[in-house]
């Protein structure tokens, strides 16, 4: 007689209530805040990470949650464009819940960056350069090393002197190990350490932006150069405005003395050899 098989039954295991109240909480941050930012926490330091949430008081809540919890509440929160969201959700990912503009919310994390040393595999977010000088190396194995990344150095009052100014790594190129150790020696930090913004959700205009890293310094030289290349582009058209006003005043001015030094200049016409 054939044996009967016994029908597994498939017991559905409810939430611990711990999980469900934080999701619960993640749901009511999300419906009341005008910004949701997702920002990575790779590499940051728990005293920074503390230190920037300090800072931030007032201004933005800071939650680290689960990855299964942040997409739960975003479905629970229903909001028109959150749903975009969830694609920039990531492994070592922190929330940011806040009333701010976005783009003021990270500019806010830009500011709360601090200078840390490179390692190897890092990619140089700008050009990096050693300035010649003493340092408060002594004379051994960090000549060698020293050496062989390139810089000229010596031997001057019993430490070593880099002798001239060198562009040790190009901008995004990867630091390599060995660099990374003779930049570390220097005490020379180019890389930073905070939050790094990857995306936000806008409540007002119901929709997800990305690639909102605000580089402060980056923005001011583009302004820079955008102004001076504006500049030069109104004055060979002739545009008048307050900005060029004193350029074309100083070019008519040139222009008069010109013109009545040729006025002034006695005729040669006419007179005998």
């Amino acid at each position: 007689m054939a044996k009967l098989k016994k029908e597994k039954k498939i017991e559905k295991r409810e939430a611990p209530e711990y999980k469900v109240k934080i999701v619960s909480d993640l749901t009511a941050k999300m419906k009341k805040s005008k910004t949701i930012l997702l920002a990575s926490t790779k590499g940051l330091p728990s005293s920074q990470f503390h230190l920037i949430k300090k800072n931030l008081r007032g201004k933005a809540e800071i939650r680290v949650v689960k990855k299964t919890a942040a997409l739960r509440a975003i479905e629970g929160a229903m909001k028109p464009g959150l749903d975009a969201l969830k694609n920039e959700i990531k492994a070592d990912v922190a929330i940011f819940f806040s009333d701010l503009d976005a783009f003021e919310l990270s500019g806010l994390l830009a500011d709360n960056q601090s200078p840390t040393k490179a390692k190897g595999g890092d990619i140089a977010p700008e050009d990096i350069n050693v300035e010649p000088g003493p340092t408060d190396l002594i004379p051994g194995p960090a000549i060698s090393e020293l050496s062989g990344v390139g810089l000229r150095v010596a031997v001057e009052g019993g430490k070593i002197a880099i002798k001239l100014p060198y562009l040790i790594v190009k901008k995004g190129d990867v630091i390599k190990e060995n660099v990374a150790s003779v930049l570390g020696k220097l005490n020379i930090t180019p890389m930073k350490v905070g939050f790094e913004p990857l995306a936000a959700y806008d409540a007002k205009a119901e929709k997800v932006y990305v690639g909102i890293k605000i580089d402060k310094k980056g923005v001011l030289e583009q302004l820079r150069y955008d102004i001076g290349k504006a500049l030069g582009f109104a004055r060979a058209r002739g545009y008048i405005a307050k900005e060029t006003l004193s350029y074309f005043f100083g070019k008519a001015n040139a222009e008069e003395k010109a013109i009545q030094k040729l006025i002034d200049k006695p005729s040669t016409q006419g007179v005998a050899s």
